[in-house]
């Protein structure tokens, strides 16, 4: 069978990412390879997001610039996967007939006979069926080498939340947890393969195991991949902190490869706005949760998300949000304007924010994490920090860049003559302090493994105004 070459562009969040190697995965014993060249693809697969609409726009600007691929090349097969082809189906090829494969979140699985079937048969296929009771979550295959350090596993799907602005339970299902052991192996040929550092994945991983009765929980997940000989950093995302236990709280203290970082996403600091969005949970609530996490990791950076502008929203609730916002000090945020997506309750809610008034609001808040994420970037300034290598940094063609424990962004210029290598974890000195990112010098310090605790910043990062006025 004749090598072909697979282009695929992932739009979206870490799952799709995951799922994209997925693919690469699938497609192997059909001949395709990956190319990052989109003009010397047989297949161009879009791996699509629908969790915001300027995501799902995204999608169909992409798609129009196909056109004129599909026009030069007919035999080109373009395929359409995620979220998007879960949400509109058949209205896909309706909007953009040049597409030959749809294929939604649960057929992931079968993208290789949907291939086959354009291949042979020289027709458009939609398939947003349900997954089969057989189905795996997980697909094995070979693992494309890559210079890389790190990867996403994902350990579960879905989510029985139902936030009222929320699509994932509507294009991902409900919770399924994949089996331990079936984890633990992927990781382990991972490390085998030179990725020193996982991130656990999932729409909701603090769930992890609540419903399939595998007799492991998130904690004790964690507790095993943490025994795995050779990777050297643990990350979870995304946490709801309605699932935040103790024992989870209590992990950070107790398992050393599990980093200093936690993204907890608080959505607003209104209690109004809370219910309305059917979080779970309120605001007094979510700050005794930091609050613990704090005592038990005093270095521990928290990052979060904030929905701007949601329906019903006043002033008095951004206000509190604003609030919550200093009195936590995020690390960082990720600030979204709300908009509505299909089928979602909140689509139906009355008292719409105007658009001028969502990006107000959004200025302000961003200028506020702005100053004290920029803050405790200059609190490092002088100190050593443990960077893992990631590669080439964006910034210049002369750096390298990689993360600290708690998830900063480091570039370092390195000597010629050095043996630096992708997946080493540099001891680097910040010289330098920007809004996203540091500046570093690892030069006096050696290029060994760095052999201390996984620490993290000083204590001297976090907000010095750090406080909880119930």
């Amino acid at each position: 069978m004749k090598q072909k070459r697979v282009h695929i562009v992932t739009m979206g969040c870490q799952m799709n990412v995951y799922d994209s190697e997925q693919m690469l995965r699938l497609l192997a014993p059909l001949k395709y390879r990956p190319t990052s060249e989109l003009e010397k693809a047989d297949l161009i697969l879009l791996n699509t997001c629908s969790i915001r609409e300027k995501a799902e726009h995204k999608v169909y600007s992409f798609l129009g610039r196909l056109v004129r691929v599909k026009q030069r090349r007919p035999d080109i097969i373009i395929g359409v996967g995620g979220c998007v082809a879960q949400q509109e189906g058949y209205r896909l090829v309706e909007r953009a007939p040049h597409v030959d494969i749809v294929f939604g979140t649960f057929a992931l699985g079968r993208l290789p006979s949907l291939v086959r079937q354009v291949q042979d048969q020289k027709k458009q296929v939609v398939d947003i069926n349900p997954r089969g009771a057989s189905e795996p979550l997980y697909v094995k295959g070979p693992v494309f080498k890559a210079e890389r350090a790190t990867a996403f596993v994902t350990i579960m799907e879905g989510c029985d939340n139902f936030c009222t602005y929320c699509v994932v339970p509507y294009v991902r299902g409900r919770e399924v947890s994949r089996k331990p052991e079936e984890i633990l192996e992927e990781i382990r040929l991972l490390v085998e393969n030179g990725i020193r550092e996982v991130t656990l994945i999932g729409q909701n991983v603090n769930a992890y195991g609540q419903k399939n009765g595998h007799g492991c929980d998130f904690p004790s997940l964690l507790e095993h991949v943490n025994d795995i000989e050779g990777l050297r950093r643990i990350r979870f995302t995304t946490s709801h902190p309605k699932d935040l236990s103790d024992r989870l709280i209590d992990a950070f203290c107790r398992l050393d490869k599990l980093v200093p970082h936690i993204h907890l996403p608080v959505q607003s600091g209104s209690d109004r706005v809370l219910r309305r969005m059917n979080r779970g949970y309120a605001r007094d609530f979510y700050l005794k949760k930091v609050e613990k996490l704090c005592n038990v990791r005093p270095d521990i950076a928290i990052t979060s998300d904030i929905i701007i502008g949601f329906p019903g929203e006043e002033r008095v609730d951004f206000e509190a949000t604003v609030h919550l916002v200093r009195q936590v000090g995020f690390d960082s945020l990720f600030l979204f304007k709300y908009s509505d997506r299909p089928g979602v309750p909140a689509a139906r809610f009355s008292n719409k924010v105007p658009e001028a008034i969502k990006g107000e609001r959004f200025s302000t808040l961003l200028e506020v994490q702005r100053e004290f994420t920029l803050k405790k970037n200059k609190a490092l300034v002088g100190t050593t920090q443990e960077v893992l290598v990631e590669g080439p940094s964006k910034k210049s063609v002369d750096q390298l860049t990689g993360r600290t424990p708690c998830n900063r962004i480091v570039n370092f210029t390195d000597g010629a003559d050095s043996m630096v290598h992708v997946g080493q974890i540099l001891p680097v000195r910040i010289v330098e302090a920007f809004s996203h990112s540091l500046l570093g010098d690892p030069g006096g310090e050696g290029h060994g493994e760095y052999s201390g605790e996984n620490g993290g910043i000083s204590h001297a990062a976090r907000n010095e105004s750090f406080g909880f006025d119930y």
